[in-house]
């Protein structure tokens, strides 16, 4: 019985991809960031080669690499992954990961929404709009929630990446009511306006005093297009999304699911998932470190979530089943130290580890993240091919 566990550290680049500079993030290393902090501790992605992939210079403990270090045998297989796809946030990057190359960029609104799609979405939610513009989601409730309160009308606004998002205090508007309404604007934004996520961002509390609460949802575009997860569930095998998975492929292809509240949950349900019986793909999300931390330029929370998952690895390890492949990677960076807040166009980590797999082979810079896609195919000998070049001959 065949098992993948795919998890993704959602915005844990390691350093610039080739075309960063057109993107704005030259110079972005949401790695070598985090490791700056005193906070930064990864002995255990250490040890299965993280710090041994190509253009990484520093180890565990965010020092320079020295001589002895290159001579040390990592456990795992790894490679450095570069994205083909146009674009540097989420959606598109799960989509790459899972073999669906983008070779447009989703839209995004540096002005804010036109008024064919606002007019429409007022009209239908028989609310008014406040803010449209790009702007974080902390700052947007501080400074819009009030006049939310007294008004009704909701807080509609962006960000550098291709998203709708939605804020409303939980007493003014109820979350299903929310739901509802960025369903409405689900139904709304499509072909040329079709944004990669409408997110549902409900809060609490009173003036001066709102926090973003775990009600959170996202409503994801469609993949125009099949992805290793359809594959997977039309040959039979489960597809288990964890976190986001469900919603960032709107649901296409996922088998089963369970939405986390956050990385630590998401930890938690994978090892369940572990000691279940089935044969197919576990998908897993980790978002805190982009949602949380990378966000908001908080360096030393960035590096204690990363701490975090690298406690949870020996465990992680030690429930894999005889045929079992662990598969950690990232879909983009987020890099906290830099002034933006917004996704880093960055090369990505991919480690393989399994009781077949062999130790300590460097597979390179790959071109695209839809080798990972290739590879699981190729693992459970699925004859349908997608996006990127296998690369499980060269790990086992």
């Amino acid at each position: 019985m065949k098992r993948v566990f795919l998890i993704v550290l959602d915005s844990v680049g390691i350093g610039g991809a080739p075309d960063a500079a057109a993107y704005g993030d030259e110079g972005s290393d949401t790695l070598a960031s985090a490791a700056a902090s005193p906070n930064f501790h990864m002995p255990n992605m250490q040890d299965l080669g993280l710090f041994h992939i190509d253009g990484i210079g520093f180890d565990a403990d965010g020092n320079p690499k020295t001589a002895s270090f290159s001579e040390r045998r990592p456990k795992a297989s790894f490679a450095r992954m570069q994205e083909k796809s146009k674009g540097k946030d989420t959606t598109i990057g799960h989509w790459e990961i899972a073999g669906l190359i983008s070779e447009k960029p989703l839209p995004t609104y540096p002005n804010g929404f036109p008024p064919e799609v606002l007019d429409v979405f007022a009209q239908r939610t028989g609310r008014g709009v406040l803010c449209n513009r790009p702007y974080s989601g902390t700052e947007v409730i501080a400074d819009f929630g009030e006049q939310h309160l007294e008004t009704g009308a909701l807080i509609v606004y962006t960000s550098a990446d291709s998203v709708f998002q939605i804020a409303a205090h939980e007493d003014v508007v109820p979350v299903g009511e929310l739901y509802h309404y960025c369903e409405i604007a689900r139904d709304i934004l499509t072909g040329d306006n079709g944004v990669g996520r409408v997110i549902a961002r409900p809060f609490t509390g009173a003036p001066g005093h709102f926090t973003r609460t775990k009600n959170r949802h996202d409503f994801s575009l469609l993949p125009p297009s099949p992805t290793m997860c359809n594959v997977l569930s039309n040959a039979g095998k489960k597809v288990i999304g964890v976190g986001k998975i469900y919603d960032i492929f709107a649901g296409s292809g996922i088998t089963e699911y369970m939405r986390t509240s956050g990385n630590e949950d998401g930890i938690e349900r994978t090892l369940d998932y572990m000691k279940q019986e089935f044969e197919g793909l576990c998908f897993v999300n980790l978002v805190d470190y982009d949602m949380l931390y990378g966000h908001r330029n908080d360096v030393n929370g960035y590096a204690d979530a990363l701490t975090v998952f690298d406690r949870a690895v020996p465990s992680l390890i030690a429930n894999l089943q005889e045929e079992d492949l662990l598969m950690i990677t990232a879909d983009h960076g987020c890099d906290p130290a830099t002034p933006s807040t917004d996704h880093s166009r960055e090369c990505t980590p991919f480690l393989v580890y399994g009781k077949s797999v062999k130790a300590g082979v460097n597979l390179g810079t790959r071109q695209t993240f839809a080798d990972i896609a290739a590879t699981v195919l190729a693992y459970f000998g699925c004859k349908e091919r997608l996006a990127g070049t296998s690369m499980l001959s060269a790990i086992r």
